[in-house]
């Protein structure tokens, strides 16, 4: 009998995705068993990625991957607009999603917490899958306890789809956890320019930085009498987050229903 965790890989082409594929192939506890893009159909998954042949093709069509795919885990970085379909083909196939695709509402969370119980299986909903970045949330709620004021400049490449970041809106909610709303800055500010003080979050603000050239950083700046407090994390490579997809797709096995964030498995 096969021990190991089988998993497909939704969005094996992309960037993110090939690293996952890399990831899954150098793992004897995980068996990459599909993988499936829009498009390179047919193409050798492993020789994809620049590794030996796996006999894997990739697939175009998810539901008949996962049909002919003995899937335990499904990890998926598509975008916004497909991962929601991808994730009701998988449950509806008691295949277990681990989100890394951002741009989920909270309705979106609960609808895939509520069908996943319904089958009797779990998955994650992760905005980052970094152990630095998660640490850098920590940090940001502890010090919200002591410092309320505070904003968060998030800076991304100019073809991210979503506005703020996930690990922006997550680290939004940590921070909001540890303080009481705030409305911060001169309550008779007016903005000459529409939406230059950022995205508005439970008194404080968000601000996305589009730009070609640059990978993903955080900085969550706090602001007190006569001192600022600055928590800043860099990612420079995106291998930097395949510890934390393998430990989400391991973890995945042993849930029912719907962990979001993978803060929940850093103590």
């Amino acid at each position: 009998m096969d021990a190991k965790i089988h998993v497909a890989v939704a969005g094996a082409s992309g960037r993110m995705g090939q690293e996952v594929v890399k990831m899954v192939l150098a793992d004897p506890e995980l068996r990459l068993v599909a993988a499936v893009n829009r498009s390179n159909e047919g193409i050798d998954a492993g020789v994809l990625v620049g590794k030996e042949r796996c006999g894997v093709p990739i697939r175009t069509d998810l539901d008949a991957a996962l049909a002919e795919a003995d899937a335990h885990v499904l990890v998926d970085f598509t975008t916004p607009q497909s991962v929601m379909s991808n994730s009701r083909i998988a449950i509806r196939r008691g295949v277990r999603p681990v989100i890394g695709t951002t741009g989920l509402t909270p309705e979106h969370i609960e609808e895939l917490d509520k069908l996943c119980k319904e089958n009797g299986i779990g998955g994650i909903v992760a905005p980052n899958f970094s152990i630095g970045a998660i640490l850098m949330m920590k940090f940001a709620a502890q010090a919200a306890k002591y410092m309320p004021h505070v904003e968060i400049i998030e800076y991304h490449g100019d073809q991210k789809l979503d506005a703020p970041s996930g690990t922006s809106i997550k680290t939004a909610e940590l921070i909001a956890r540890n303080r009481q709303e705030l409305r911060q800055g001169n309550p008779r500010e007016e903005e000459t320019i529409e939406g230059a003080r950022g995205g508005y979050y439970n008194g404080f603000r968000i601000h996305s930085v589009r730009l070609p050239g640059v990978f993903a950083q955080q900085e969550v700046v706090f602001g007190g009498f006569g001192q600022t407090l600055k928590i800043r994390h860099d990612s420079y490579d995106r291998a930097g987050y395949m510890p934390g997809v393998n430990l989400s797709i391991k973890k995945a096995m042993e849930l029912t229903g719907i962990v979001y964030g993978f803060d929940h498995f850093i103590d």
